[in-house]
């Protein structure tokens, strides 16, 4: 194994639900569904502004369009680097390996992100809001694939979604499912496949 790819959300990033009250947490409990509503997948996707998705949250919430837009920007602010997964990352680029992201990721989320400390750690990315297609659509995965030069058995996914680790395995790929309930048994699992 040579190149390491990263999902973001769930895996690099978290928001600690101790920090928030239950509506705020209530507001986005649909990150939590099997599938994405279609609003927030085409956020995603990069197809609708950042104005149209906080009138999709607030019909989608029945609240007003204030609300809808504090909670929102909330959500971008309070990312937070998932420590374990940092470590993690810092120890494998020390090892040699190159570091990708792959991440459906809006681009008020992702500009967001960029600036963060474990950011410097990233060899390349494709992010969707930039490309218009999102995981788990293979196309996506090709991107990368083509974008860096990489050969595809050489390569592991880490993801939350098992749909979406599905479809790099399928692509050749190999796969691993990290379980963001519990992030630092998945990184002691890393750790023990590549370190």
């Amino acid at each position: 194994m040579k190149n390491i790819v990263f999902d973001l959300g769930g895996v690099v990033f978290a928001r600690d639900p101790r920090k928030f009250e239950p509506e705020f947490i209530k507001f986005f409990s649909y990150i939590m569904l099997p599938e994405m509503p279609r609003f927030w997948e085409e956020y995603d996707r990069g197809v609708v502004t950042y104005e149209q998705v906080v009138a999709d949250l607030a019909e989608y919430n029945s609240c007003d369009r204030e609300l809808a837009d504090k909670n929102l920007r909330r959500s971008i602010v309070t990312q937070e680097e998932i420590p374990s997964t940092k470590a993690l990352i810092a120890d494998l680029k020390a090892a040699g390996y190159k570091l990708y992201v792959l991440s459906n990721m809006s681009l008020e989320f992702i500009e967001f992100l960029r600036k963060t400390d474990v950011y410097k750690y990233f060899d390349g990315e494709v992010v969707s809001c930039e490309e218009h297609v999102v995981k788990p659509n293979a196309e996506i995965y090709r991107c990368l694939v083509a974008r860096y030069g990489l050969e595809v058995g050489e390569t592991l996914f880490v993801d939350d979604r098992k749909e979406n680790v599905e479809t790099a395995r399928r692509e050749g790929w190999q796969g691993f499912n990290f379980d963001p309930r519990n992030p630092e048994e998945s990184c002691a699992t890393l750790r023990a496949m590549l370190l």
